[in-house]
């Protein structure tokens, strides 16, 4: 048997049936007749050889053994195409008015100062604004359109509609306060910290929810400001993993101590630029996201 090659179409139909759940629902999204659908799907098995849909004894279609495995490759097909589709238009846009970033706040400023200088003088045209957000807020403001690129944790689920590329990471170090009951003792078990309030940096998002990273108390205090639990860290109040470009000064000042944890000791926050797929970045955008990466 000669296999075919399946059209982009046909695999638009099969896709579209699966989450429509019928074929004459599939019709009505694509604009089509019903047995405009079921000729697509026949003619797709027969491209291919296989029964992608098991249609006898039930009305609605079910996907075979071979279905299923195949629908994976036609969303990953489909998803291409949709991103060959927006970078031809954003090439077609040309370089970008606005850029727009929201940027984590675990972010190195220094790292933020350096892209955004070397872009106001390679887009001295190009305006620029930035956010700062924590966790999953950064992938809220791309969703609503806010931004168009971002930059957060890589650890994090991102939607089906945006993509990524990783730019590094930050280290992240537990820190108490020289008058904190953990400044007795530098070096602790996690079961000595359960007891003591941990500072937690938490979402104003409902995308994270849920989720922690590095919490190890089983008493926490939930902050959405990253300067708020540095200032109550210095006032002895918890302790907390923080990113140790933010209190390298501390640290070496002696008005923060490092905690040695076992299992915690240099955690690394691991840093990605996120964009959606129907979005993809301009020249101007792209070259930010280059930045962040030569950066590592």
């Amino acid at each position: 048997m000669i296999i075919g090659t399946p059209t982009i179409d046909q695999l638009q139909i099969l896709a579209t049936v699966v989450e429509c759940g019928s074929f004459a629902a599939a019709g009505r999204r694509l604009n089509r007749a019903t047995s405009a659908i079921a000729y697509g799907i026949d003619n797709l098995e027969e491209q291919l050889g296989v029964a992608v849909f098991d249609r006898s004894g039930t009305r609605k279609p079910e996907l075979t053994e071979a279905g299923r495995a195949l629908l994976a490759h036609a969303r990953s097909v489909l998803q291409g195409m949709e991103k060959m589709r927006a970078k031809a238009a954003s090439l077609r846009e040309g370089e970008e008015a606005e850029v727009s970033l929201v940027a984590d706040v675990m972010l190195p400023t220094s790292r933020l100062v350096d892209a955004l200088q070397a872009f106001q003088i390679t887009y001295p045209t190009v305006q620029l604004r930035v956010h700062a957000e924590a966790l999953g807020a950064v992938t809220q403001l791309l969703a609503d359109g806010t931004a168009r690129l971002g930059i957060n944790c890589a650890m994090h689920p991102l939607p089906d509609d945006m993509d990524r590329q990783q730019i590094g990471s930050v280290r992240l170090v537990p820190v108490a306060s020289p008058s904190h009951p953990l400044a007795r003792s530098r070096r602790h078990s996690p079961g000595e910290l359960r007891e003591h309030i941990q500072l937690v940096l938490t979402d104003r998002s409902p995308l994270t929810q849920g989720q922690d990273f590095g919490v190890i108390s089983s008493k926490t205090w939930r902050l959405a400001d990253l300067g708020v639990k540095h200032a109550l860290l210095l006032a002895a109040i918890g302790w907390g993993l923080m990113p140790e470009f933010m209190v390298r000064g501390d640290l070496e000042a002696g008005r923060l101590i490092d905690l040695d944890i076992q299992g915690v000791k240099d955690a690394l926050y691991p840093l990605q630029a996120i964009w959606r797929v129907q979005t993809p970045p301009g020249p101007a955008t792209q070259w930010l996201i280059d930045r962040f990466t030569a950066q590592v």
